[in-house]
């Protein structure tokens, strides 16, 4: 199975569609179903790499990401997202840290 490059609580940057959020979980091979892998991921992105679900910096959504198509985002600066407090409890030193409970 491969290993999993980026961490829950990091931050990175969406390659193709230029976008910064934070790592909320991480799927070892992709977890979706084979309509939406069909409709969304049109470059077609290996299924048995590691996937990302990314919460998405100044929107309100989640995404579901390849690998390949992520990046560490080398800003420092935290996100702006509704659910940020849902998935971590504390930003620092450019990285999100889990809640506990």
């Amino acid at each position: 199975m491969p290993i999993a490059k980026f961490a829950p609580g990091q931050i990175v940057h969406h390659l193709v569609f230029n976008y910064r959020g934070v790592v909320a979980d991480i799927d070892p091979e992709f977890n979706g179903s084979d309509e939406w892998y069909e409709k969304v991921a049109k470059s077609r992105p290996p299924k048995d790499q590691p996937w990302y679900h990314v919460l998405v910096d100044g929107a309100d959504h989640l995404t579901y990401v390849a690998e390949r198509h992520l990046e560490i985002d080398a800003s420092d600066q935290p996100i702006q997202h509704p659910a940020i407090n849902h998935f971590f409890e504390s930003f620092a030193e450019g990285h999100y840290h889990r809640s506990m409970h």
